[in-house]
């Protein structure tokens, strides 16, 4: 079988395009901007980044999950504006079933729209299925949310179904959207095709 290596390692993925480097307090400030300015980012997400304290608490959780040695946080740097765009995770890693999950992602407005998550999805699922041995990549997302979906679908996952009242959100419970895509189409088919368009 092929190799699972510790996924909390510090690494750094990178193309011509964007370099996801791991996520640290010290880029608060870095992020603050879309945090004050940018709220609705979150209004579908679980965890909440918006305002100054909730930014704080939202890369504090993600390094705690780091130390349980089952997600790695990244914050996205856009090459071409030189900018710092927004952060993503792998999380829910799980060595015995060789699977784990994306999202946690999140891009501010100007860097939406671009072909920066196309690349962002094929360095995270390139490390996944070529360098960790993963069998299955993982995405959710509220059921509302059709921008977040619709972008998924573009790189190749498929839906799988819904989760109905899965998890408390920020407005009360949510219908979850899973989406996923095996290694075998990865290899077959999805890493093909996601080339082309980055």
């Amino acid at each position: 079988m092929e190799n699972i290596i510790n996924i909390t390692q510090e690494i750094t993925l990178e193309n011509k395009r964007v370099c996801l480097s791991p996520l640290y307090m010290s880029h608060f400030e870095d992020l603050l901007y879309f945090s004050i300015h940018e709220p609705e980012l979150w209004d579908y997400a679980l965890v909440t980044a918006n305002g100054r304290d909730n930014l704080k608490a939202y890369i504090e959780s993600s390094l705690k999950s780091e130390e349980k040695g089952i997600s790695r946080s990244f914050v996205i740097f856009d090459k071409h504006k030189n900018k710092i765009a927004g952060t993503t995770r792998f999380y829910d890693f799980s060595k015995d079933h060789r699977t784990i999950s994306i999202g946690h992602t999140w891009y501010g407005k100007g860097f939406q729209g671009t072909v920066l998550n196309k690349n962002c999805k094929f360095l995270l699922l390139s490390h996944a299925f070529e360098v960790l041995g993963i069998e299955r990549v993982e995405f959710r997302a509220d059921f509302r949310n059709k921008r977040s979906i619709n972008a998924l679908k573009s790189i190749g996952c498929i839906e799988e179904g819904i989760l109905r009242s899965n998890c408390k959100s920020l407005n009360g419970r949510r219908d979850s959207i899973i989406l996923s895509i095996l290694k075998n189409e990865w290899n077959t088919e999805v890493k093909k095709e996601l080339e082309k368009s980055i």
